[in-house]
């Protein structure tokens, strides 16, 4: 490839020139990202800015890679940019990066970039892309769904952190025989980010809710029915929060709190975890806070997760509790689910025993009308 100026999909892509600097000294200053670029000087000048121009982006093409300012047509100001690095020529591979100016965040940017780019790669005679992202940046993972890469997995401790820490990748990748156009998600957003049915509110979990949540699965009958049967460490649960968007993203689970609508406190939590796409099955899994037992909350967070998860497409929900758990089963019987069996010694219990699990099995038209 070679740095000529690239018109495509309402942006453009060109070289970094002098007059860029101080909207690249600023864009790489702010917070969101130095926060998810570590590799970035901090602080963050002008002068480094003017490094970059001089001599970063020629060395990033001289390498192999390609590096391009990403500008507003009408205007040419600079709003991002977007590379090529990590070349393997004989992998004909690249991975591809990006960043977004403040001021021109929220209006597609770096997704029309990244598509343009990569078409620009491919036409080259590049085989497949690599996009990887920190877990917990999933502005720029719903940036790679839009330009239609796929999640492929985590990278463990793919990452190094200004202190020398490590973490861990999401990587996200596309081919040049890929379809065009956004990849298809496996678990869609919640229609205006919420289930409801006036008694019960159902959303995505978020970092605030680690408090209630960590409360919630530390309850011994809660603990009892884990997998494996031990409660979960504060950090944990903080970390289940955090990374609840990112596994959703991926398709991997949808991560739920059931919320009392009536007074807008968190009752408990609830899982639809996708754990076979082949065959468009998922578990579901809940469990409510004791005050808010005995109300019915949690057969009707069930009912709404079960009607959102076929209106997307699933074929079948499954879910499996103690035989002694008689309150979880009848849940799941108003709920519409039918006991399909026992499976023997399926869970792990304390002491390295086993225990029973009895399976319940949903389909669409077992749904209460």
């Amino acid at each position: 490839m070679t740095p000529e100026t690239i018109e495509a999909y309402g942006v453009r892509l060109r070289p970094s020139r002098p007059d860029d600097v101080a909207d690249t000294a600023a864009a790489c200053a702010d917070p969101i990202t130095q926060r998810f670029m570590p590799g970035l000087p901090n602080p963050y000048t002008e002068e480094s800015a003017r490094w970059w121009i001089a001599e970063g982006e020629p060395a990033a093409w001289a390498a192999g890679g390609a590096s391009y300012a990403i500008a507003d047509p009408a205007t040419d100001r600079l709003l991002g940019a977007v590379g090529l690095s990590n070349s393997m020529p004989k992998r004909r591979q690249f991975e591809i990066g990006y960043w977004v100016a403040p001021w021109a965040r929220g209006r597609g940017v770096a997704t029309t970039a990244t598509r343009a780019l990569a078409e620009q790669a491919f036409a080259a005679g590049c085989a497949r892309l690599e996009l990887l992202a920190d877990e917990e940046n999933t502005a720029s993972q719903r940036v790679a769904l839009a330009a239609g890469f796929r999640p492929e997995g985590v990278r463990r401790s793919a990452g190094t952190a200004r202190d020398g820490s490590r973490y861990d990748l999401v990587a996200w990748v596309r081919l040049a025989d890929d379809p065009p156009g956004p990849a298809a998600r496996l678990l869609p957003d919640l229609p205006e980010e919420r289930l409801t049915d006036g008694v019960v509110t159902v959303r995505r979990v978020a970092l605030g809710d680690a408090d209630t949540l960590h409360r919630l699965h530390t309850l011994p009958e809660v603990v009892a029915n884990r997998v494996p049967p031990v409660p979960p460490t504060r950090e944990s649960t903080e970390r289940r929060c955090r990374l609840a968007e990112c596994h959703w993203l991926a398709g991997r689970s949808a991560d739920l709190v059931i919320v009392d609508a009536a007074s807008g406190a968190v009752a408990g939590g609830s899982a639809l975890v996708y754990d076979e796409p082949a065959t468009g099955q998922a578990m579901l899994g809940y469990s409510v806070l004791p005050e808010a037992r005995g109300r019915g909350l949690a057969t009707r967070a069930v009912r709404l997760v079960a009607g959102w998860a076929f209106e997307i497409g699933l074929a079948r929900l499954w879910a499996g509790t103690r035989p002694e758990n008689v309150a979880s089963q009848r849940v799941l019987k108003k709920a519409g689910f039918r006991r399909e069996g026992l499976l023997r010694g399926r869970l792990p219990s304390p002491g390295d025993t086993r225990t029973d699990s009895v399976v319940y099995g949903l389909l669409a038209a077992d749904l209460p009308r």
